[in-house]
């Protein structure tokens, strides 16, 4: 494949200005400082006013290299403020670099921002043909996907209406249909979709698609990881303006998963003398295991994951029993699942010793998303008042996403799916009398 977008050690500075505040004065004091500055001015007539600024350099980019090959799809990965939006802006040519080189071949989209590229007081039938010019598309091109653009759009009472009176969802709506029905071979995208509607994004994501059928790149920012790992085959992660990382997207959203403090990792260890518990059992660790990704943040939906405790008991006790509650991210209580359903340790005593405790979620049953686990060990001596040896609550977490390589679980569903769980049940139909 040839390479469509080449970046070379691109950074992008800007000056930022901050005005020296004063302390607090008494009335002499502003006196005083009047008339010093009155008599500066005599003296110094062509001397620039005294106004105590000081200047900050910030590098928004900082020797940013990258290749990309025609059919990629990228996404940019990184805090706010990392970096993302500048990149394409400079992709984009709305911006130049201080240093570096972007070189790109081929017929660019963007969407980066609410508007980008539309005059506000043409109607959408006249941006239409505005923004196909930009592309460099003929008027008998425009011509021929004009219905199509309007149609994917929604704006149809509103074509001869000046876009300065559109909503945002219009303008989004009307500026993706131009983008994607005028086949550009590059498409930049910000997280300008996460302003249409459910419906409309459903469309977008599915148009999206269509553009890897036919060998187009496509560059995405978001901060929607699963949207990133469903969308692209690889992924970047900008930190602080410089490149962290790139590679194929599950190791990108992998890495950024490890360096954003609030995630939770899918595995956890624990040294005997500090592990969770008491004289009668500490839990040692726990892991959330996939047959494919042993050690990844990240799932794939299709795949059974293993919830694995490791403990030691000190002491015999009675019916001793693992168990843990499954959180989504909305911290809502997915399910509950107890060791009292082993069919082998169910109600016998524990001796003395190391043990392992699987439970094995299946696939094709989680929604996608994050998900967090409580572990739990305790003894059912007492059924109504159980006595609890562990309670480790936000112990790991991992995340569900649904690939489109391979074989995606969602088939021709597109955009949000929506529910606690996402089971994919048997379904028959029968045809006649």
């Amino acid at each position: 494949m040839s390479t469509v977008i080449s970046v070379e050690n691109l950074s992008k500075k800007y000056i930022i200005s901050h005005q020296k505040q004063e302390r607090y004065t008494a009335l002499r004091d502003v006196l005083a400082n009047s008339a010093r500055r009155f008599t500066h001015k005599l003296t110094h007539p062509f001397a620039a006013p005294e106004n105590n600024p000081t200047h900050e350099e910030f590098w928004a980019l900082k020797d940013v290299s990258f290749d990309i090959q025609q059919g990629d799809r990228l996404g940019i990965i990184g805090r706010n403020g990392a970096g993302k939006s500048t990149l394409l802006k400079i992709l984009s040519r709305i911006t130049e670099p201080t240093s570096g080189k972007a070189s790109i071949k081929g017929r660019v989209a963007s969407l980066l921002e609410v508007g980008t590229g539309f005059h506000p007081e043409l109607t959408g039938r006249e941006n239409i043909f505005l923004n196909g010019a930009i592309l460099g598309m003929s008027k008998a091109e425009i011509k021929k996907k004009f219905d199509e653009i309007v149609a994917f759009a929604e704006v149809e009472k509103f074509l001869d209406t000046p876009v300065k009176r559109y909503s945002s969802g219009m303008y989004v709506r009307l500026a993706f249909a131009v983008a994607a029905h005028l086949e550009p071979e590059i498409l930049i995208v910000d997280e300008v979709l996460a302003v249409g509607d459910v419906g409309f994004q459903n469309k977008c994501f599915k148009k999206m698609g269509e553009f890897e059928g036919r060998g187009a790149t496509v560059l995405i920012v978001s901060h929607n990881i699963s949207l990133i790992t469903r969308l692209c085959n690889r992924g970047i992660i900008l930190q602080s303006g410089s490149l962290d990382f790139d590679g194929p997207v599950l190791d990108a959203a992998n890495r950024y998963s490890a360096i954003t403090s609030e995630s939770l990792r899918s595995y956890k260890i624990w040294a005997e003398h500090v592990a969770p518990g008491n004289e009668t059992v500490r839990l040692l660790s726990i892991k959330a295991i996939s047959e494919i990704n042993d050690q990844g943040d990240f799932f794939d939906i299709r795949r059974p994951i293993t919830i694995e405790f490791s403990y030691r008991v000190y002491q015999s006790s009675a019916a001793l029993n693992s168990a843990f509650f499954l959180y989504n991210q909305d911290n809502i209580i997915v399910f509950i699942s107890s060791g009292t359903h082993d069919p082998e340790w169910a109600g016998r005593k524990r001796q003395a010793g190391l043990y392992t405790s699987r439970c094995v979620i299946p696939g094709n049953f989680l929604a996608e998303g994050t998900y967090s686990i409580q572990a739990i060990i305790n003894t059912v001596d007492n059924i109504k008042s159980p006595t609890v040896h562990v309670n480790e609550k936000n112990a790991i977490g991992f995340k569900i996403y649904d690939p489109l390589e391979g074989g995606s679980a969602r088939e021709q569903h597109s955009g949000a799916y929506y529910g606690v769980v996402r089971p994919i049940l048997v379904w028959n139909t029968a045809y006649g009398e």
